[in-house]
C-alpha cells in the first residue's frame, strides 16, 4: 500500500478525466492520497472529493493565494476546521506557508497568514502541511514562534540538511516527491538518502512536479505547448527511485514511508 501525503486532485487539470486518475492509482496501489486546499474557495471540493472516494484532505490557504485573500478568509478557515474537526478523513491544515521564489507576493502578507494558520492548526489539534520554497528559515521560525506542538510535513522539501534536520526536531516528516528522480537534484537525493529512516513521506503534489520521465524541456514544450501532467499512479515508480538511494526493497519502502505518513498524520491510521 502507498500513501501520497500530496495531490491536487481537485485541479482544473483533472476535469476531463479525474475517475480514470483515480482508478490508475489504486490499480498502482495508492490506497490513501491527502488532497490539500488552497484557498477558502475549495474547502468544500477537496471534502467532497475525499469523501467520494474515500481518501483524506487537509483545509488552509496556499502562499500563492494569501495575495488575493482577505482577514474573514481566515475566519472561513476556522470556521471549516471547527465544523469538520470529528470528520477523520480530515487530517492536517494545508497547504500553507510561505514562497519566497514567485516574484509580487508579499513577504508581510504571507507571514501573517502562515501565523494566523499555524494558530489555526494550534487550536485544532492538528498537523500541517507547509510549502517550503526558498522559505525553509522562515517557516522553521514561525514554528518556534507559535511553539506549534502537532508536527506536520514540510512538503517538497528543498532546503539544506541542516533545516531538513530542524524540521525532524520539530516533529517533521520531510516529503519526496518527482524531484528526487532527477540525477542532477544532488542536495535533496542526497538528504532523502541520509535521513534517519522515520523522516521520509511520498508525495506527488500532482499535477506539478513531475518525474524525470515526464518532464518536459523548454523544446518540447515549444513543439507541444503544456506542462506534462503528475498523477498519483507515478507514486510507485517515484519510490523505487527513493528505494535505490536508501538501499531499501521497494516492498520496505512502502510499509516505512506510509507508517512515517500514519505517525505523522494520526488520522490517516
Amino acid at each position: 500500500m502507498w500513501i501520497d501525503t500530496h495531490c491536487h486532485l481537485d485541479a482544473a487539470e483533472f476535469d476531463a478525466d479525474r475517475d480514470a486518475v483515480i482508478a490508475r492509482a489504486k490499480a498502482a496501489g495508492v490506497t490513501r492520497i491527502v488532497i490539500p486546499a488552497v484557498d477558502v474557495h475549495n474547502l468544500d471540493a477537496v471534502r467532497l472529493l475525499a469523501i467520494e472516494h474515500g481518501f483524506s484532505y487537509a483545509l488552509g490557504i496556499h502562499p500563492l493565494c494569501v495575495m488575493r485573500a482577505a482577514e474573514g478568509d481566515l475566519a472561513r478557515l476556522a470556521e471549516a476546521l471547527e465544523t469538520h474537526h470529528a470528520d477523520p478523513r480530515l487530517v492536517a491544515v494545508g497547504e500553507i506557508g510561505l514562497d519566497f521564489f514567485v516574484d509580487g507576493l508579499d513577504p508581510g502578507v504571507q507571514q501573517h497568514f502562515y501565523v494566523e494558520q499555524l494558530k489555526l492548526a494550534k487550536r485544532a489539534g492538528l498537523p500541517v502541511l507547509l510549502h517550503v520554497r526558498r522559505s525553509a528559515d522562515k517557516l522553521l521560525a514561525g514554528l518556534r514562534r507559535v511553539d506549534f506542538p502537532h508536527g506536520g510535513i514540510a512538503h517538497a522539501f528543498n532546503g539544506s540538511e541542516q533545516q531538513a534536520q530542524a524540521f525532524v526536531e520539530l516533529g517533521f516528516k520531510l516529503g519526496f516527491g518527482g524531484t528526487l528522480t532527477f540525477e542532477r537534484a544532488l542536495q535533496i537525493r542526497r538528504i532523502a538518502a541520509s535521513v534517519a529512516d522515520d523522516v521520509p513521506v511520498l508525495e506527488t503534489d500532482a499535477p506539478d512536479i513531475p518525474p524525470h520521465w515526464l518532464y518536459k524541456t523548454a523544446a518540447q514544450r515549444e513543439a507541444e505547448p503544456g506542462q506534462a501532467r503528475n498523477e498519483s499512479a507515478e507514486l510507485p515508480r517515484i519510490a523505487a527511485s527513493l528505494a535505490e538511494l536508501r538501499g531499501w526493497t521497494v516492498a520496505e519502502t512502502a510499509r516505512i514511508t506510509s507508517a512515517n505518513a500514519r505517525a505523522v498524520l494520526p488520522r490517516l491510521r
